[in-house]
């Protein structure tokens, strides 16, 4: 899937439906309603966007949020919190493209690093992670439950855009 086909946007509390529809089908202990919209309404340093299909592009049966993810950006440091893409549309961007605005936001707000952490056996993520730049760093032991298992931690420092280039703030 191009760009173009799908765009991101800031979520909006009228996306909590398809969001945690998005949120129960790609995650074994996934968040739950109140959770995700703690999140996207009420906690000051959070920050929610989603990947939709343009309009245009959307077969009348298809859900139009193929992808969402969370981060909150504290001070100096971006930290993404949850990622998460429609299964039928992974490998095509989605999950990149959600990155990578949330670096960009994260640079624009005057982070300098960002970390996260990832299932250890969730390779694709990992991967993705690897890609624009960020670096194992250490494991959390049993970190994530059903099933337990160990997270990764990952880092960006200095937090860049996947060119491997700080971006340097635009002063209007």
């Amino acid at each position: 899937m191009v760009m173009s086909e799908f765009q991101i946007v800031p979520a909006t509390p009228d996306m909590l439906p398809d969001i945690l529809a998005l949120e129960e089908a790609c995650f074994s202990s996934p968040w739950t309603r109140k959770m995700l919209e703690a999140e996207l309404t009420n906690n000051q340093f959070a920050h929610f966007l989603v990947a939709r299909r343009r309009e245009e592009s959307i077969p009348q049966a298809e859900p139009t949020i193929i992808g969402y993810h969370c981060f909150w950006i504290v001070f100096e440091e971006l930290r993404l919190m949850n990622l998460a893409v429609r299964e039928s549309m992974r490998r095509r961007g989605v999950g990149k493209a959600l990155v990578t605005e949330a670096l960009r936001l994260g640079l624009e707000q005057a982070a300098t690093r960002a970390v996260l952490e990832v299932r250890a056996s969730n390779d694709p993520a990992c991967s993705l992670y690897a890609r624009l730049g960020f670096v194992q760093i250490g494991r959390r032991p049993r970190y994530y439950t059903n099933p337990i298992e160990h997270a990764v931690l990952m880092e960006m420092h200095p937090l860049v855009i996947s060119s491997g280039q700080q971006l340097a703030k635009v002063l209007l």
